[in-house]
């Protein structure tokens, strides 16, 4: 009973003085907003950044090929198809491969030249990195050395300004005339495979041979089978490659590894974000604690008289506590609506699907409240310790 007539006095004497209340509750939204908005776009941005594994899977591996300082001044034979198709025989992990070529070469289609990339693979590149079908088909084993390719996305948008009906017309890559046999769905770009297929024209790897002298296999992707053992399938392929390419460098990246290295690093730079965050709510609680005081100072007449008329230390200590945890609540719950706002506005420019995370909202309510707890206790027992005989000598 007298904590709810304390409660209901303590909110009519926050509504007595709007403006003091104003700048209380000022600093602990900004701060609990700086935090939940903070610690949300940290999140936002991992999850953005993760987003590529939820659709290609945590079974990618890629081997990148380079010559080693041995190889300086030498002739090295060429890498083949054959050869890198040898390595799934070998390891039993690897369910899918996809090695690859890529050139930057002349690409005209109805007589106007277009930028793009051309790849060189075989038909899993389909089913390791996801590239799915809009219109005709993908390249197949059995295309060989045929002139087939495959048209990414955007690429094709482009072509379609000459051509609205792609299938089966040709298109000139360098000196060779390839006829289009597929137009490929949009693709999410991601981190793991070098190349965007988007822009990209996809070629049978045998064929890639022909276009150019220099082009051959510097990159193969794998696709691992459930709950292979990252380690000994990167050991056990480093050991094919090397037995092919002595003299030969390789540089590995893997899906997994990459995923708990972010995940590691997204704990991290949350924490940080959320430190930060907290210079300001720690920055709003003395702006509460100072509000506090000065009405302390206000209110002595208002103190002596309810000493004078037997309240206790603890009653008046509850009194003043029970305003700074309202200004906090109040503070918190605007803080917690303008940080996800804030976040949402946020998104809107980067392109991050926005989610509202339930921990940075808990933690940055529950902490503007701990606060104003904290900076609200000292003016509570300075009012408390207040002489009655000179309270009430206060003009």
């Amino acid at each position: 009973m007298v904590i709810s007539l304390n409660a209901r006095e303590a909110f009519f004497n926050l509504i007595s003085a709007k403006m003091r209340s104003f700048l209380a509750v000022l600093g602990i939204l900004v701060g609990t907003a700086s935090v939940v908005a903070m610690v949300s776009c940290g999140q936002m941005a991992t999850q953005a950044a993760l987003k590529q594994f939820k659709v290609l899977g945590t079974g990618l591996m890629s081997f990148s090929i380079n010559p080693n300082n041995q190889a300086a001044g030498k002739v090295l034979r060429r890498f083949t198809a054959e050869q890198a198709m040898v390595i799934k025989d070998k390891v039993p992990e690897v369910k899918y491969e996809a090695p690859y070529t890529s050139e930057y070469l002349n690409v005209r289609y109805q007589g106007h030249t277009l930028d793009g990339i051309v790849i060189g693979s075989t038909a899993s590149l389909h089913n390791v990195i996801k590239v799915d079908v809009a219109e005709g088909r993908f390249i197949s084993t059995l295309d060989g050395y045929n002139f087939y390719c495959v048209v990414g996305h955007d690429l094709a948008n482009k072509m379609r300004q000459y051509q609205p009906h792609l299938l089966g017309t040709q298109v000139q890559l360098g000196k060779n005339i390839f006829t289009i046999v597929g137009v490929a769905k949009p693709w999410p770009q991601n981190g793991f495979f070098y190349q965007n297929i988007n822009n990209s024209i996809i070629v049978p790897i045998r064929s890639s041979r022909l276009l150019s002298k220099y082009s051959q296999i510097s990159n193969i992707v794998f696709y691992l089978k459930d709950n292979s053992d990252i380690a000994k399938v990167k050991a056990a392929i480093q050991a094919e490659l090397t037995k092919l390419l002595p003299q030969m460098n390789f540089f590995t990246r893997s899906a997994k590894q990459i995923v708990e290295s972010m995940i590691k690093q997204k704990q991290v730079f949350t924490l940080l974000l959320a430190l930060i965050g907290s210079i300001s709510l720690i920055v709003g609680g003395i702006g509460v604690m100072n509000i506090m005081l000065v009405s302390v100072v206000e209110r002595k007449k208002e103190i002596g008289i309810r000493k004078a008329l037997g309240a206790r230390r603890i009653d008046i200590q509850t009194l003043f506590l029970i305003e700074s945890v309202f200004l906090s609540l109040f503070g918190g719950f605007l803080g917690v609506v303008t940080g996800v706002f804030t976040s949402y506005v946020i998104t809107l420019f980067t392109h991050w699907d926005f989610e509202v995370f339930f921990m940075p909202v808990l933690v940055g309510f529950s902490v503007s409240v701990a606060v104003g707890i904290f900076f609200g206790v000292y003016p509570a027992i300075k009012a408390s310790r207040l002489n009655p005989i000179d309270c009430l000598r206060t003009e």
